[in-house]
């Protein structure tokens, strides 16, 4: 989709299907541009970003040069910063980073790689900021600039409060910033404080800016900076006086645009039914009414009179988004049996179904469908929990400590005093005192980690109320790298779903379609499960298969979207967190909370008591809570 409305919109944005296929069109332009200069005998010059963002134009690249025969003999790179004090062979330090994703699989001259050195003494940071930009004019000014942009809609490191005419320093970074950074430093205190950054001045002499987000997380800046007014809180609305500026998202992304969101604002609309339930929805937030209220005047001041002539008068439209959205509400998740179930999101039969809830972390399940989970269990279901990664990276060393304390007594304990093990537990607990922040575990460390998150998982089914037999541990290998940082999803990967699903033939399963998570591990996991039953599709069992989708602690499923909403009653929500008590590593102070300040446990009732509202000011039934789900349409992400 490639359109521009300037009422709305101050930037050129291109949206595409997917994150991957977004990547595959940046990496393409940047091939285009640099065979054109190879063809005029002149050296091609980057700008390049780090992050998640670029990760797969990267390895778009590296395809392009070991496939192609794409050469980046006449590239010269600049990257955009970095933190700053650190040392190149961090972990965290972009040196590293640019070198594992793109550098060690091309054939660019090291001389031509320029990233800027966290590592100098602080005295001649503005000497060396004053030769990087030099540096950059004597090879020409940047051919192109990559960029993907943060939640303060920082571009580089310039953040909040940054001058158009800014060059290259050293900057302070926001708070956010450093919030978002926490998990790759294994903690907030272990984020420099600051970071040298290209500077806003520097980055717009480019002759081309390509800024690129995905997923729904960014959803929120990307409106602002692509329609909102320039403004130094939000740093990246100045690209909107950059004359070749490209802002390429996926769907996800672009969620909040209004030639998305409401495009009836916009222009004119093929109005289908989930558009009409989308507007009706809309409508009755906007004006604050529920939706059998709404009238003929309020669609007509509201930028829907199309809708009104085509498919009025209001009443007409009430009833029947009124009717699609009650026909979404159903206290059998697994379908109720003895019924007509022609208006119900779930069929009567099979009954009892076999059920498998994929669960990325684990404790995914609990947290974002555990409503859901127990009413399953309760109604007879034979319910099944694949825990598709060990969740080992998300346990303090100190409850490692913990339990091999534990461990020690107890052995000494069964042995009357006898010392059989405990010098290897010392040894763990040594190992870990001596630990650098963003250390990569030692084996025996990741294992014990990866047991005291599985332990917490059986001890949630257990009081759920399923055997421990239908707790499944899948532990996909991508996942076990003991850093934030995680491998791409592999063969081995997707056969790990594809035999569970192959071996238990679910009538019906739950999946994470919370692509939200920071870390990505809920994409990849999805991704994992997409393709295992995509390769499934012609196996006769998955004719009586449905595939829901769930979200979890990062955010929910918009009203027009439901199609199956579960509500909770006080009990069942009280069930539901005390079942996500049970992960008690998770429990106080999670060691990835993300930008969110509350307990998961917190978030959770939250926003399924959010959902419940909504739907009592549309005029539904009022409920303490709703979990709320997506019917997965067959396509790929």
């Amino acid at each position: 989709m490639d359109i521009v409305d300037r009422n709305f919109e101050h930037l050129h944005t291109t949206i595409y299907p997917t994150a991957d296929q977004a990547s595959q069109a940046v990496a393409h332009e940047l091939a285009s541009i640099i065979r054109q200069r190879q063809a005029e005998g002149r050296n091609c010059v980057l700008g390049l970003a780090t992050g998640s963002t670029p990760k797969s134009v990267y390895a778009e690249l590296i395809r392009l040069h070991r496939e192609e025969g794409l050469s980046f003999y006449n590239v010269i790179t600049f990257n955009l910063d970095e933190y700053y004090p650190i040392s190149w062979s961090a972990l965290q330090s972009y040196v590293r980073f640019m070198w594992e994703y793109l550098f060690d699989h091309i054939d660019i001259p090291k001389e031509n790689i320029n990233i800027p050195n966290g590592s100098i003494p602080k005295e001649e940071i503005d000497t060396f900021c004053k030769n990087y930009d030099a540096k950059i004019d004597s090879a020409g000014g940047l051919d192109v600039q990559l960029l993907g942009i943060g939640r303060t809609g920082h571009i580089g490191f310039n953040e909040p409060g940054s001058r158009l005419d800014s060059t290259t320093r050293l900057i302070t970074l926001d708070h956010v910033t450093r919030i978002d950074a926490a998990s790759d430093f294994f903690g907030e205190e272990h984020v420099p404080r600051t970071a040298i950054t290209m500077g806003i001045g520097t980055i717009f002499k480019a002759k081309r800016i390509i800024l690129m987000a995905w997923g729904e997380g960014k959803a929120q800046i990307i409106k602002k900076t692509v329609e909102g007014k320039i403004t130094e809180s939000i740093p990246a609305t100045f690209l909107q006086t950059h004359p070749n500026v490209g802002v390429i998202l996926d769907t996800a992304s672009c969620a909040e645009l209004t030639r998305i969101k409401t495009p009836w604002l916009v222009g004119s609309v093929y109005w289908d039914e989930h558009a009409r339930k989308r507007a009706s929805v809309w409508l009755s937030s906007v004006v604050e009414k529920p939706i059998l209220k709404l009238t003929d005047r309020d669609y007509n001041e509201h930028g829907l009179s199309e809708l009104v002539a085509q498919y009025g008068p209001a009443y007409n439209i009430n009833i029947e988004v009124f009717n699609l959205l009650q026909k979404t509400i159903t206290g059998w998740p697994g379908g109720k049996p003895n019924t007509d179930d022609t208006n119900r999101p779930e069929r009567a039969y099979p009954f009892p179904k076999r059920v498998v809830i994929f669960s990325p972390h684990p404790d995914d399940d609990i947290i974002s469908m555990g409503g859901t989970f127990i009413r399953l269990v309760d109604q007879g279901h034979d319910v099944h929990v694949a825990y598709q990664t060990s969740g080992n990276i998300a346990v303090y060393d100190e409850d490692v400590i913990r339990f091999a304390d534990f461990a020690t007594d107890y052995n000494q304990f069964l042995h009357e005093g006898e010392d059989t093990t405990s010098a290897a537990f010392r040894n763990i607990v040594e190992t870990l005192k001596n630990k650098k922040p963003g250390e990569i575990d030692p084996p025996a460390v990741m294992k014990i980690k990866g047991l005291i998150r599985r332990g917490e998982a059986k001890a949630t089914c257990r009081y759920v109320g399923i055997p421990d037999a239908n707790a499944h541990f899948l532990d996909m290998p991508f996942y076990e790298t003991g850093l934030v940082k995680k491998n791409p999803i592999g063969r081995a990967d997707i056969d790990c779903v594809k035999n569970l699903l192959q071996e238990l033939r679910p009538q019906q399963v739950f999946a994470a379609g919370d692509l939200s998570d920071p870390h990505g591990t809920h994409r990849v996991c999805l991704k994992a499960i997409f393709l295992a039953l995509d390769e499934l599709k012609h196996e006769d069992w998955m004719r009586d298969c449905r595939v829901w989708l769930y979200r979890g602690a990062w955010q929910e499923w918009d009203i027009d979207q439901i199609e199956m909403a579960i509500p909770l009653s006080p009990d069942e929500l009280m069930r539901k967190r005390r079942g996500i008590f049970k992960h008690q590593s998770q429990k106080d102070a999670p060691m990835f909370p993300g930008a969110d300040p509350r307990e998961f446990w917190q978030r959770a009732e939250d926003r399924n008591r959010a959902t419940a509202n909504t739907y009592n000011n549309l005029g539904l039934p009022e409920y303490e809570a709703i979990e709320a789900f997506v019917k997965w349409d067959g396509r790929l992400i």
